[in-house]
């Protein structure tokens, strides 16, 4: 699978792995809902993602959207290897789910 979710008292870190996308969306939402129910800090990490796709950025788009509304702070650990950062930008997604300051 393309996503873990590692909890602690203080934050929950959720790992993103391989290829994330459609496949795994149903279990990427339900992690993504449990770390935002928890009302603690949500990090991300995509250091080792191969691919994200459209149905992945939406679920981290809508994620920091509802981590802003509710308080949370919401973060990436770390910039996306440099062929996903390629393929997002071709489709115009690049500064959607990744602000520059990470890249």
């Amino acid at each position: 699978m393309g996503v873990t979710l590692e909890q602690s008292e203080t934050q929950n870190l959720l790992r993103l792995q391989e290829a994330v996308g459609i496949g795994c969306a149903s279990e990427f939402k339900e992690l993504l809902a449990l770390a935002l129910g928890s009302g603690r800090e949500v990090r991300i990490s995509v250091e080792g993602v191969t691919d994200l796709d459209v149905a992945a950025v939406q679920l981290l788009w809508a994620a920091e959207r509802k981590a802003k509304g509710a308080g949370v702070s919401f973060s990436y650990v770390d910039a996306p290897p440099e062929a996903v950062l390629a393929s997002l930008s071709e489709a115009g997604l690049q500064h959607l789910i990744f602000p520059v300051n990470v890249l």
